[in-house]
Order: C-alpha cells, then sequence, then structure tokens
C-alpha cells in the first residue's frame, strides 16, 4: 500500500466530510447512489495518473510541458492552484473549528497552528519519513465507522438510497451532486498520485520508469491496480459513514442544513453521545492533517513541473527551494483565506464544487496522455480503462453542466 492509499485517504479531507455531512443532513439516502457510481470511476482516473508517473518518470504537469502547447499547461496549473488555495482554507478554517470544540483555542491560533504544523512537516521530514508519517493518519478515519456504530440505521432505506438514483431539478440538488463528485474525483489527487509514484521510483535504486525498464511493468502495475482499489474503495466507504451518520441523526432531528464543522458536531451530541462528538471533531482534525499536505503538495509538483523547477520531497529544501517554497506560499494563501470571514462550511461545499467543475478539463487531458503510444509506449491504457476513465469525464461534465444550468 503506497500512493493510492495516501490519495484515497486523503480524498476525505475536511471539505469531503462537509460535503457528504451536507448532503445526508438535506438529502438522507438520496445522494448514497453518487458514492457507488463514482467508486469505479475514480479508481480508472486514479489508476491512469499512476500508470503516467510510473511509467514516464514524470507527472501530469511534466508531460503536459513535453508534449502540449504551453497555453494548456499554463490553464490547468492556474485552475489548479487557484482550486487548491481555497481547499486549503476552507481545510484549515474547519481544523481550526473542529479544535476549539475540545479545546478553548481562538480560530486566529488554530489556523496558522495547523498551517505550521503541515507545512513544517513536509518541509523538515525526509520523503520516508513523511510518508510513513500520512499512512499513520490515514488511521484517523476510523473515526466515522466509529460514529457510525453509535446510531441506528434503516437498511431497507439505505440499500435503496445506494441502488436508486433519487434525481431532482432543483439547483441546490445538483450543487451537491456537483460537490459530492468534486470531493471524490478532484484534481489534486491526480497530480498527487503521479507525483508520488515518480517520487517512490526515485527512492528505490532498483526501480526505474517503465519506458527504461519494461520488466518491471508487471509487478508494478498489479500494485497500482490493487493500491488504487483499495485506497478509492477506503475513500468511498468512510464517505458512505458520514453521509449515513448524518442522514440518521442531523436530518431525523429536522435540520434543514448546518452551517459550521461545530455544528455538525455538535448536533450529534445529544443524539449519538460525547463519544460520537468527539470522534467527528477529531476525525475532521485528522483527515486535515492528511490532506492539506496532500492539498498544498500536489500544487507544488503542478507548479514545480510546469517551470522546471526541481521537484520531490526527495530532494532537501535548500536543493528544491521554489518546490518547497509554493508549497509554503499555498499554504500561507489558504491560511489567510481565512480573514474574508466565510462561512466555514459553505467554503468546504463551494471548494468541492470546484474541484468538480476543474476536474473535467484536467481529466480530459489526462485521458489524452494515457492512451498516447508516444508517451506511455506499449504501457498506454486499455480499452476498458479508456472507456470508464472516459465515462468518468463525461460524467463530471454533465454534473456541472446541470449545476450551471440551473443557477442561471
Amino acid at each position: 500500500m503506497g500512493p493510492g492509499l495516501i490519495t484515497g485517504a486523503a480524498d476525505d479531507d475536511p471539505s469531503g466530510i462537509g460535503t457528504y455531512a451536507q448532503a445526508g443532513t438535506r438529502y438522507g439516502f438520496g445522494l448514497a447512489w453518487t458514492l457507488v457510481l463514482a467508486y469505479p470511476l475514480m479508481v480508472a482516473i486514479q489508476a491512469i495518473c499512476a500508470r503516467i508517473g510510473r511509467t514516464t518518470g514524470r507527472g501530469i504537469a511534466g508531460n503536459l510541458r513535453e508534449h502540449y502547447p504551453p497555453w494548456i499547461l499554463s490553464v490547468i496549473v492556474g485552475l489548479l492552484f487557484a482550486a487548491n488555495v481555497l481547499n486549503l482554507g476552507a481545510d484549515l478554517g474547519a481544523m481550526a473549528e473542529s479544535l476549539r470544540l475540545l479545546v478553548p483555542v481562538p480560530m486566529w491560533l488554530g489556523v496558522p497552528l495547523f498551517g505550521l504544523i503541515t507545512a513544517g512537516g513536509q518541509i523538515v521530514l525526509t520523503h520516508t519519513r513523511y510518508v510513513v508519517m500520512l499512512k499513520w493518519l490515514t488511521l484517523s478515519l476510523f473515526a466515522y465507522f466509529g460514529t457510525l456504530a453509535t446510531v441506528r440505521i434503516p437498511w431497507g432505506s439505505l440499500v435503496r438510497g445506494l441502488v436508486w438514483p433519487d434525481v431532482r431539478l432543483d439547483q441546490g440538488f445538483w450543487l451537491m451532486v456537483v460537490a459530492i463528485f468534486g470531493t471524490t474525483i478532484s484534481p489534486y489527487l491526480f497530480f498527487w498520485q503521479a507525483g508520488q509514484e515518480v517520487e517512490d521510483t526515485k527512492a528505490e535504486p532498483a526501480r526505474q520508469p517503465l519506458l527504461e525498464q519494461p520488466r518491471q511493468a508487471s509487478r508494478a502495475l498489479t500494485r497500482i491496480r490493487l493500491d488504487t482499489l483499495i485506497g478509492m474503495a477506503f475513500s468511498n466507504v468512510v464517505g458512505l459513514a458520514i453521509l449515513v451518520t448524518s442522514a440518521v441523526t442531523l436530518k431525523e432531528r429536522g435540520l434543514k442544513g448546518i452551517e459550521t464543522a461545530a455544528q455538525a458536531a455538535v448536533a450529534l451530541r445529544p443524539v449519538a453521545g460525547d463519544f460520537a462528538f468527539i470522534l467527528f471533531a477529531l476525525g475532521i482534525i485528522g483527515t486535515g492533517l492528511l490532506s492539506v499536505p496532500v492539498l498544498a503538495g500536489s500544487a507544488g509538483y503542478a507548479l514545480g513541473e510546469a517551470r522546471r523547477w526541481p521537484v520531490g520531497f526527495s530532494r532537501a529544501p535548500m536543493r528544491a527551494k521554489a518546490f518547497y517554497g509554493s508549497i509554503a506560499i499555498a499554504t500561507l494563501l489558504g491560511a489567510l483565506a481565512n480573514l474574508l470571514r466565510i462561512n466555514p462550511m459553505k467554503a468546504l461545499v463551494w471548494a468541492a464544487v470546484l474541484n468538480g467543475i476543474v476536474s473535467v478539463p484536467v481529466m480530459a487531458m489526462v485521458m489524452l496522455l494515457g492512451s498516447r503510444a508516444d508517451i506511455m509506449g506499449k504501457f498506454r491504457i486499455s480499452m476498458r480503462l479508456k472507456l470508464t476513465g472516459w465515462a468518468a469525464t463525461a460524467l463530471m461534465a454533465v454534473a456541472s453542466a446541470f449545476f450551471l444550468y440551473s443557477s442561471l
């Protein structure tokens, strides 16, 4: 287990937690089907990204730089950086707010504290130690299985919600659909998993890009497939646990929506007890400590490869100053975004919506990269992966178009 596990766990960031909680609170089990539909699509697109990195020895932005016009690269990296900064701000705000539930720490102190912890860990720790730390942080997601165990589930309603789409035409419904797809199939995850495959190849002397050592392909591609299948399954089951918990507690109490991460956790207290309340709040902090570095790191990979900087956590900070500097700047901008006093929970959902819209052009370019023989050689993606990957791209495009249309 490696890049796929960390990527899947980072997918359940505070933005995702807020989105799933809002979906369950507003629509009950009516949107559970989105997580079932998203699973094979996110497995396909993440596996393609991992194959690009392992095969070519370059990340997504590096391959775009080599094979496509500069303006395409600039647009893709610009959209990614903007979406990541908004996501970083929302996640840091939600972490600080959750900490304040447990310890009387003001927001103005909690946001920079978490920013320093997450950015500092990336800069100070070596690559191997840093990856081990991220793997341990994936255990924080089990908090949501613990929360789910404290509530009573109407299984018949849940199964119906998983297999029968409850489609509505109002704007709020499509906002939530785009937000769920945007938080499960996010562009920062594409750049991160491809970049980590490149990093792991450099960290292990015996490994080489598959174009240079095709004999390593069988084992490498099998590992990527298993790693991605398990990582994305972990991600979606956790998302479903949050949605179900919110549906059978917050919605049943008559709450039409939750405005803050604190309200989501506090609302659980009288229904599921102190244990569920504490687990929910700690889960937001733990997943934030995992996902904020992934968000900032993916921005660093994309910007660094686009600018031809030395990139990678395997490099010492003094040998990749611009790469580490871009990570610090992205985190700082996200922290400063909290000064705008945007409602934290609304910021989480809108960050997910922006991710969903930005994903469409990024996914299209990923599919083109993975399909080209002059880039991937004999390891270009199979017809099955092509069909699934383009289906994922089309789904994101249709959901985003419906939301934009309903907003007019």
